[in-house]
């Protein structure tokens, strides 16, 4: 039993060593901003390898303007300033939505089993907080184990970073299309525009962008976009800051 004990003493102190470098990681950014994100430099490496070649647009700003953050928050996380990180509420409910789904597809496959599978539309539940931990450190994988580490992650997050810093932090490093990060990038690349001047249905369209940037790159005037983006620009007012 020695060797597996000497083992399994071994692996809990390689995790802990690892969360401490990303705690300290953390702690650093109220002073420095990240150079890049895990995120980024996998789709740096994407579009080396698919395209051969690197168009990448990004430009820190800060202060950002009231303006987006609100649109990005009423979008996104209309808990944001409240909660502690994760919105177990909203979890809940897209659990809900997603096993009701499922329900849905496997009633379908059995009333016609020779039918062509609908792809199952699967709701988030993740705050900016847990957006930002997993595009910061993680990688794309689904499994137990990464949920893991992005929930402690975000609580780090929480823990070292004040709500305005985890927000500028997000909105300057997130993607906004291909090659395009960060709200100054978004806000020439779409609007020829600085961040600091756009219109408030310029940052509800680009709030609304953000689960899908890519796709909605592609499809500019879809439906969707247009309506949804008059929906967060309502709610803008109402929004509580940080």
């Amino acid at each position: 039993m020695k060797p597996a004990l000497r083992l399994l003493a071994l692996l809990l102190l390689s995790l802990l060593c690892l969360q401490l470098y990303f705690a300290a990681r953390i702690a650093l950014m109220n002073v420095l901003a990240p150079q890049s994100t895990s995120f980024q430099r996998s789709e740096i490496w994407r579009l080396a390898t698919e395209q051969h070649q690197v168009l990448w647009s990004q430009d820190w700003v800060e202060p950002l303007p009231n303006t987006l953050k609100r649109a990005v928050i009423a979008s996104e996380d209309s808990t944001f300033a409240d909660h502690g990180g994760v919105d177990w509420d909203a979890m809940e409910k897209a659990w809900e939505k997603n096993q009701k789904a499922q329900a849905r597809a496997e009633q379908r496959a059995v009333a016609a089993p020779k039918a062509r599978p609908v792809a199952i539309k699967i709701a988030g539940g993740s705050t900016i907080t847990q957006q930002l931990a997993k595009n910061l450190f993680l990688s794309g994988e689904r499994n137990l184990l990464r949920k893991g580490q992005e929930l402690a992650i975000t609580l780090m997050l929480e823990a070292l970073l004040s709500k305005q810093r985890i927000l500028d932090i997000y909105l300057n490093n997130v993607e906004w299309g291909e090659g395009v990060f960060g709200a100054q990038a978004a806000a020439r690349h779409y609007f020829r525009t600085d961040a600091r001047n756009l219109s408030v249905t310029q940052a509800a369209r680009l709030a609304v962008m953000l689960p899908a940037p890519k796709r909605f790159e592609k499809r500019p005037a879809s439906p969707y976009l247009l309506g949804r983006t008059g929906v967060v620009a309502a709610r803008m007012n109402a929004v509580e800051l940080p």
